[in-house]
């Protein structure tokens, strides 16, 4: 029994690790176009944080580095109590965006995954709702979470993949996405692209006229003509 419950720990560390690595790396690639998705959450029309607007670029690259080192901790087991509530802290803030913009359908792209995997705001708050129930799970058998190597090799692999971070985030600033998953990459032909497929659902418009007949205000509704 005991077996079992580590390897599921090893599992769910596994898991919880790589997906934080995975969506930190797909922000990471296009800094610019997360900072464009934190502008969005900060600004009137949802949580009304105009202040933060300036520092959106220097807050996502921030994230983003984040959710890669924490996502090494773990794999890692490196600093297990600092990075499991790292991680939790993580998740509730994320869960609360994300529950805010379905509940309000204020931002219809949470950006969890960057351009490359889009999610609506239920189902990223259903992921981030995944998540910490696994990262809770991980707290409760953080006693089969250890190092998986001894003295400061995690520390310096953790160290790493900071500097790693730090010198791609500057790469693809200065440049383009090291893989472009934006709709206007570069190749992309824009009118081909902008053009509505055939199957797709046709828009459909109403016409209210207000009228005053016999001293009452009456609403005629057609599709175009006057009626």
């Amino acid at each position: 029994m005991l077996q079992n419950m580590k390897y599921l720990i090893h599992l769910i560390r596994l898991i919880v690790g790589v997906i934080f690595i995975i969506s930190g790396l797909i922000k990471l690639n296009d800094p610019v176009g997360f900072a464009f998705k934190l502008e969005e959450y900060f600004s009137a029309q949802v949580l009304n944080l105009p202040f933060l607007e300036p520092l959106a670029l220097v807050l996502a690259i921030s994230v983003c580095i984040a959710e890669v080192l924490l996502g090494v901790m773990l794999l890692l087991g490196y600093a297990k109590k600092v990075t499991l509530w790292s991680l939790l802290a993580m998740l509730v803030f994320f869960a609360f965006l994300t529950f805010y913009s379905a509940y309000y359908n204020k931002v219809t792209d949470c950006g969890c995954f960057g351009d490359a995997i889009k999610f609506t705001p239920w189902q990223s708050f259903a992921k981030d709702m995944v998540l910490m129930a696994m990262t809770l799970i991980l707290f409760w058998g953080q006693k089969y979470i250890s190092p998986i190597t001894e003295g400061s090799e995690p520390l310096f692999v953790t160290l790493m993949a900071f500097v790693a971070c730090v010198f791609f985030v500057m790469h693809v600033y200065n440049h383009l996405p090291v893989v472009d998953f934006r709709a206007y990459k570069v190749g992309t032909n824009i009118p081909e692209g902008m053009q509505i497929p055939e199957n797709a659902p046709q828009p459909k418009f109403a016409y209210h006229w207000k009228f005053q007949v016999d001293g009452k205000e009456q609403v005629i509704t057609t599709m175009g003509d006057y009626p």
